[in-house]
């Protein structure tokens, strides 16, 4: 019999405030995302082996060896590798990964799997970790120790779950969970629409961007009221105005697309505009920007008349649920 340890951490959707998370604008100015995890995941197995090998496989790419002194260039390895370095981990173990989201999806896809993959280490080594300590691990062995460039919502939040206010700057992070009543929160998923462009991107390149804009002072302001609008939304939404919550996500996205030039292109602006043509409210794309996902509020009554036009214009409906939990990690036997 085989035993294996498994975990699983939510993607997300970054709603609002995404980018203020990054520093150095977050230690300097204090950065606020609002933020929601639904229910597509980032899976992490960790197969005990005893041979002292480490082995990680994947259905998109065939196995490959972490080497014994953790060096590696490809990104999942390295993520595999840093963390079985920080887990001391020397008898051997397989493990395998796949995820919900294609990469450059623009949900928080690697910073997700190394929580995964943490979740399941930590499980594996009888290890308890808070979910703040598991996100701020995560943080640290992605951004400081591989050099990845990104903030730190992403990781909060897989660890977290659910709808969370998260404030940002030179000492941490806090996380502020946000419970939306039943007739919000059943109205908002409703009134949701989730569709991914078909193009993927490299999101540490469009961060260096922002990064270097905001060095010359020429994105200041589209971040400071990003962060003002993400409090705006979140208090909105909470609030079961949804109307209103469409509006500033709407004017949360023209702030956004001043971050850097390559936010958005021409395919986005095509989907963006034709969807508040038949009833989006407003809407963004989901991380970085530059393609992948891209998340509406509708209409109360137009959901249906957006989903259409976008699909017969070439984006592809993806059906999805909010999530309120976050990382998790099981044993089982096989």
């Amino acid at each position: 019999m085989t035993q294996f340890i498994r975990a699983k951490a939510p993607l997300r959707i970054g709603i609002a405030g995404g980018g203020t998370d990054v520093n150095p604008y977050a230690s300097q100015k204090g950065g606020c995302v609002f933020n929601t995890t639904i229910d597509k995941y980032a899976y992490c197995t960790v197969i005990p082996t005893g041979d002292g090998r480490m082995g990680l496989s994947s259905p998109n790419f065939s196995r490959y060896e972490i080497p014994r002194d953790y060096k590696t260039d490809l990104e999942d390895t390295r993520l595999a590798a840093v963390v079985a370095k920080h887990f001391e981990v020397s008898e051997g173990f397989e493990m395998v990964i796949h995820s919900d989201a294609p990469p450059g999806s623009g949900l928080g896809g690697s910073s997700t799997m190394i929580v995964a993959m943490i979740a399941a280490m930590s499980k594996w080594r009888s290890r308890d970790m808070t979910p703040h300590e598991i996100a701020e691990l995560a943080y640290r062995l992605e951004r400081e120790d591989l050099g990845l460039s990104g903030g730190k919502q992403d990781q909060f939040a897989a660890a977290y779950g659910g709808f969370n206010l998260m404030r940002f700057d030179g000492e941490g992070v806090t996380v502020e969970r946000k419970y939306l009543d039943e007739d919000t929160l059943n109205e908002l998923q409703y009134r949701s629409l989730l569709c991914y462009t078909g193009k993927s991107r490299k999101s540490a390149a469009l961060i260096d961007k922002q990064i270097d804009a905001f060095k010359t002072g020429a994105n200041a302001n589209a971040l400071d009221e990003s962060k003002r609008l993400a409090v705006e939304i979140c208090d909105a939404v909470a609030g079961g105005d949804l109307d209103d919550a469409g509006r500033l996500l709407d004017e949360s996205w023209e702030y956004k697309k001043r971050f850097s030039k390559n936010v958005s292109t021409a395919d986005t602006d095509k989907y963006y505009n034709l969807a508040k043509a038949t009833g989006a409210i407003g809407g963004k794309v989901s991380g970085a920007g530059g393609g992948g996902f891209m998340y509406f509020i509708c209409r109360y009554d137009k959901k249906h008349e957006v989903a259409k036009a976008l699909k017969r214009a070439g984006a592809e409906i993806t059906e999805f649920a909010f999530d309120p939990c976050g990382a998790v990690a099981w044993r089982g036997d096989a």
